[in-house]
């Protein structure tokens, strides 16, 4: 194989449209935009939404409910989960490296399902109420993180 004979294959690259390049082009003059009318000129953007005039979508449609933007989200992990994992203290780096959680930047929470065999240190941004009573209860910690 020769690598300065690369080709891509035949008809996978076509030539962009020339416009406003003389009659014979086919899009000569008006340059495809036809005569007069807002879409014509030079310079026009169209809004995001904007349909002509017409009460855009995002507007005809009924708004329902609130949205909170201080909204904590939250990862849920439970102690069967962390039961699972061979080690003794458990963060998230520990979380990430056995795909409960995707990033060390994720707030989790442990929650209660299942119970601790073996004592465990567990780091997180939040515990619930049963699930710290069951981690004390098998010899091990629960640890809050990143309290501001």
């Amino acid at each position: 194989m020769n690598l300065s004979k690369l080709n891509p294959a035949q008809g996978s690259r076509k030539k962009d449209k020339r416009r406003g390049r003389g009659p014979g082009s086919g899009l000569g003059k008006t340059a495809g935009r036809g005569h007069k009318g807002q879409l014509s000129g030079a310079g026009y953007k169209r809004k995001w939404g904007f349909e002509g005039g017409q009460m855009p979508l995002h507007r005809r449609l009924p708004k329902r409910g609130f949205n909170n933007k201080f909204r904590v989200e939250y990862t849920e992990v439970n102690l069967d989960q962390l039961d699972k994992l061979p080690m003794a203290e458990i963060g998230l780096k520990e979380m990430v490296d056995c795909r409960l959680i995707h990033s060390e930047g994720e707030r989790v929470k442990i929650l209660a399902r299942g119970r601790l065999s073996s004592a465990k240190t567990v780091q997180a941004q939040a515990f619930s109420q049963s699930a710290v009573r069951k981690i004390e209860e098998s010899g091990g910690k629960a640890i809050v993180i990143g309290k501001e």
